[in-house]
């Protein structure tokens, strides 16, 4: 598996999978932008990977029903056993301090 190794790389690579889903369910920009309530120039943008908002790319994720792919970025927040073991008790006060007893002169 090859490493994306910049924000730049990610972005265009991100742009390149929008616009191949974009024309495997066979729509054209405009129909696109009309669903997802975006401009073109916005659609441009996203899938050039030249910059777009995360609100453009929710919405046209959205138009193109891919709505799974937001849910793989979050997963699902699950109990883990190592956190459910007793931890220590708090502290009900802060430690004695030792402070250097050699007088100055």
């Amino acid at each position: 598996m090859e490493r994306i190794s910049t924000p730049q790389e990610l972005e265009a690579i991100l742009g390149e999978n929008v616009k191949a889903l974009r024309l495997q369910k066979n729509l054209d920009r405009q129909t696109l932008c009309h669903h997802a309530g975006i401009s073109q120039n916005a659609l441009r943008h996203l899938e050039g990977g030249k910059g777009a908002t995360l609100k453009t790319l929710i919405r046209v994720i959205r138009a193109l029903d891919r709505e799974s792919w937001l849910a793989s970025i979050a997963p699902q927040i699950s109990i883990n056993p190592l956190h459910m073991i007793r931890e220590k008790r708090p502290r009900q006060r802060a430690s004695r301090r030792t402070y250097d007893k050699k007088e100055k002169t």
